[in-house]
């Protein structure tokens, strides 16, 4: 980061409130919508698994396979959604995408059997994934300074905001049409309502302003900031969009060759790690499979569909208290009592599964530790390895080192997602969090040993002090 920055920043005129403050807050409301389905995509599965597997005939190989293609297209769509924003525009790349979603949800709502389903999953993810890469950056360029951190994780909140409306959506539409077997395409279909809003809303939304800048229009990009700034402070941040756009240049320039470097490999191997250790805490079986996972554990199947809510409410309730206490406890400190805490509660559920008799409190047990599984994880790492992989990495490979571990997190959801339903089957709920439990045992060894410390440093510092560390 330019060490300049904080000067212009500083003698910046105040983001004073008026009417472009109501227009930012439109703009993010719609782009959010991009989260909204991102959540709803990933979380609809859950209720309608049973009713699909009914409907198509899944084993549990295929319904591993139908739920975790999506994730699989996401890290295509993560890598891809990137690139075609940066060459077409951020605004560009989100019309797009809720096009794909509206397609993928389509084919999806029709598909005649499970190999059909597969596909247009594929396609759904590969817009999941391309929301994931566009929404936050677009909001980011959008946003004052001031708001920045507030308007991007309005992202992170509607993320699983959408799940959980899935979750009651999924409650409701059971509860109602159960009976039917086609009712899990009643649940889907929902979906397509926010991708038509998102659509529609859009087309009325700029484009970026640091992307105009790196394109050379710099009279779109002040009208643009005009419009969510007071004139005085748009004209006065034209300077700091170009000293970012030349910051997003040199970001691009690091790659696969500076992988030679010691302290940069290193750097990639944390930023993995907390990446694949975040996704093998097996937050995704919850989401993805919660319903099942309740059923399995003695509720009937209305009852786990709505017991499942619980875990979309609390994992909203997780975020927003982790968003609250983010920068006010060390990172290291918050890492460790959340992997703590997860590796806890799989103990319980798997002890609970093991040790209790089948019956109502065998079924209540599990649904609470689980809910407080679900809370901790999004309270504390869920929305914390997002930050860290913002933080340790130098500017010149922030893109390139980024990309790889976010890939690389994608690659690991698809596995717990891939691998849940039949090991499930062949071990049992308790076998299956006792293999959770240790695999949390490993992530805090690699927090305790590997992971830094980087609050309340900038990223300079954390730059030099990475050279010198790991060199």
């Amino acid at each position: 980061m330019s060490s300049a920055q904080p000067t212009s920043r500083s003698a910046l005129p105040p983001d004073t409130p008026g009417t472009h403050s109501r227009r930012l807050g439109v703009i993010a409301v719609v782009a959010t919508f991009g989260g909204l389905l991102f959540g709803y995509d990933t979380g609809v599965i859950n209720g309608a698994l049973e009713p699909m597997k009914d409907d198509l005939g899944l084993t549990s190989f295929t319904e591993g396979l139908v739920v975790s293609i999506l994730i699989f297209g996401a890290a295509i769509g993560a890598l891809v959604g990137g690139r075609l924003s940066d060459k077409y525009g951020r605004r560009h790349n989100i019309l797009l995408l809720s096009g794909v979603f509206a397609l993928g949800t389509i084919g999806c709502v029709l598909a005649p059997s499970w190999e059909v389903l597969a596909v247009f999953r594929f396609i759904l993810g590969l817009a999941v994934g391309g929301a994931s890469a566009t929404v936050p950056v677009y909001l980011s360029e959008v946003a004052p300074a001031e708001r920045r951190g507030s308007l991007v994780t309005r992202n992170e909140v509607m993320i699983v905001s959408g799940q959980f409306a899935a979750f009651i959506i999924n409650a409701i539409i059971f509860n109602i049409w159960g009976d039917h077997e086609s009712v899990w395409r009643y649940m889907l279909v929902v979906a397509l309502f926010p991708a038509i809003a998102l659509f529609v809303g859009m087309l009325r939304m700029p484009e970026s302003p640091r992307w105009l800048v790196l394109q050379g229009r710099d009279d779109e990009a002040l009208a643009v900031l005009k419009q969510v700034r007071t004139e005085e402070r748009a004209v006065a941040e034209m300077a700091e969009v170009h000293a970012l756009a030349e910051e997003e240049k040199l970001s691009q320039t690091g790659g696969a060759a500076d992988l030679s470097v010691r302290w940069i490999r290193r750097l990639i191997f944390i930023g993995v790690g907390l990446g694949v250790f975040q996704q093998f805490t097996g937050i995704n079986s919850v989401m993805y499979y919660g319903t099942q996972l309740l059923s399995d554990a003695g509720f009937s199947d209305s009852a786990a569909i709505i017991a499942n809510t619980l875990n979309g409410l609390f994992s909203v309730l997780g975020i927003t208290v982790g968003l609250l206490i983010m920068n006010k406890v060390n990172r290291r400190t918050m890492l460790i009592a959340g992997f703590g805490l997860t590796t806890f509660f799989h103990l319980l559920v798997g002890l609970s599964a093991l040790l209790l008799p089948d019956g109502t409190a065998k079924a209540y047990f599990i649904l609470v530790f689980v809910v407080l599984f679900v809370f901790c994880m999004q309270g504390t790492i869920g929305p914390l390895v997002w930050l860290m992989l913002a933080e340790i990495f130098p500017l010149k490979i922030r893109s390139f080192a980024i990309g790889v571990c976010v890939f690389m997190l994608w690659l690991a959801n698809a596995v717990v997602a891939l691998a849940f339903p039949p090991v499930v089957e062949a071990l049992g709920i308790a076998p299956t969090f006792f293999i959770f439990v240790g695999l949390g045992i490993l992530a805090l060894i690699f927090i305790v040993t590997q992971v830094p410390e980087t609050r309340g440093q900038s990223l300079e510092e954390l730059e030099a002090r990475f050279r010198r560390e790991y060199s």
